[in-house]
């Protein structure tokens, strides 16, 4: 393991110091050894993975102490200068086999000056729903945060959201960055100038050197990472859920799952909040939503910069989004390149179940249909990327939300992880299919 501390340099306007929670139990139940190797600790033993990752024994060369990490955010278009780390904190950091910096970021390890009252646990349940989202948005080509790490901790915990008392647990997660477009809003609303200068040349010097140049600069890389990951999002019918500016942050990497869904078939309505009434989040609304995050970005960075500059660099956002959905949609298709207005007016018209229309047209399988004549003609003039692979000789790996019940029912009724490890070797299997 290469350890670093870079996000102290910092210093403390940006972080609080933390301890964490003690827990009765660590049963661990997920330990991502692919993710390990690549940061050097894949020759740790279970009781030093707990150690480190349940006790949170320092990483040798990293944190001394957790750091809880600071930050705004609007929820659901509402500003909340109440927010913060509040059942995590950043544990560790470390370079990867590239070279890149990754954050090792934890949920349900206990409370913090943010917890505004909340127990700072996780349950179990939502910490499978985690481990469950970021591997098969991975498998689909989704630049998303990995789950490190997930342990039993033997809290009952009480929630209104799931049949009380519920198991508990702490998850790590592994992200490029953990600087959100929240944490910019709050030194924007304290008026801390300096300090969003500094964090932006943080940001550029570790995360997004494609963005020196100034603000305008800056701000132009941030939105091009985040139309991508908004294609991406499109192109596997995944639907975030709460994209609120403390869930975006500025490298375009997907975190921080909470009331997930993948769509059953295409609809751009279909939300996954059910507290979500208005469908703010739907499917189809995710693009905007990203445009009006990023524009909060812009009005942090106005001290620095001229509006109109600033202005320009977001109407970028539109034909970037476009190209990316094309190369997005391309991939998941597994042709070198598409004009994918066809493909999404077939998918749309014809109501094939979304998952199977992308695994059937590896094969050639999918049935003719209403604008389907529109979607073969563009696919036609395109040629194929990856080998066939006996993946798509059978059904498609799903995650639909009752994919998801049916696999917690078994641990809920009778401990049993057995269903689950198989979704988990089943969503690999379609990952390397994809990769290949």
């Amino acid at each position: 393991m290469t350890p670093r501390i870079t996000h102290a340099d910092l210093g403390p306007d940006f972080y609080d110091v933390v301890a964490p929670a003690q827990f009765p139990q660590h049963i661990l139940r997920y330990r991502n050894h692919r993710a390990a190797a690549e940061v050097g600790l894949d020759g740790l033993t279970d009781a030093a993975w707990i150690d480190h990752f349940a006790r949170f024994v320092p990483l040798p060369g990293s944190f001394e102490r957790p750091l809880a990490l600071r930050y705004h955010g609007h929820q659901f278009q509402h500003y909340n200068p109440d927010l913060g780390d509040g059942r995590g904190f950043l544990f560790a950091q470390a370079l990867d086999s590239s070279g890149r910096l990754l954050d090792f970021g934890t949920k349900g390890s206990g409370t913090t000056p943010w917890s505004r009252g909340g127990d700072g646990r996780l349950t179990l349940k939502g910490g499978m729903r985690e481990l469950l989202a970021t591997s098969y948005l991975e498998a689909q080509g989704v630049l998303t945060s990995r789950t490190f790490s997930l342990v039993e901790t033997g809290e009952d915990l009480q929630r209104g959201d799931e049949p009380s008392p519920t198991r508990s647990a702490v998850l790590v997660r592994l992200n490029h960055s953990h600087i959100r477009i929240g944490t910019f809003q709050r030194l924007a609303a304290r008026r801390e100038t300096a300090n969003v200068q500094r964090l932006m040349d943080h940001c550029v010097q570790y995360y997004v050197p494609e963005g020196a140049g100034g603000p305008a600069a800056f701000l132009d890389a941030v939105v091009g990472r985040v139309a991508v990951l908004t294609a991406q999002y499109m192109a596997a019918g995944f639907v975030h859920g709460v994209l609120n500016t403390d869930n975006i942050n500025i490298t375009g990497e997907s975190f921080d799952y909470g009331p997930w869904r993948w769509l059953p078939t295409y609809d751009p309505a279909f939300t996954a909040a059910y507290f979500d009434h208005g469908g703010l989040y739907a499917y189809g609304r995710q693009p905007e939503t990203m445009v009006w995050n990023l524009s909060r970005l812009a009005e942090c960075l106005l001290p620095l910069a001229e509006h109109d500059a600033l202005v320009a660099v977001l109407e970028t956002f539109s034909s970037r989004f476009r190209v990316a959905l094309d190369s997005a949609t391309a991939w998941r298709l597994g042709v070198d390149r598409l004009n994918s207005a066809a493909w999404w007016a077939w998918l749309s018209a014809s109501q094939m179940p979304f998952e199977a229309a992308f695994h059937a047209c590896h094969r050639g399988a999918v049935p003719a249909g209403a604008g389907w004549d529109g979607a073969r003609a563009a696919l036609a003039g395109s040629a194929p990327t990856r080998a066939h692979h006996p993946y798509f000789d059978t059904g498609p790996c799903t995650m639909l939300v009752d994919d998801v019940e049916g696999l917690w029912a078994p641990i809920a009724d009778a401990d049993d992880w057995k269903p689950l490890h198989a979704k988990l070797e089943a969503i690999e299997y379609m990952r390397v299919a994809y990769d290949g």
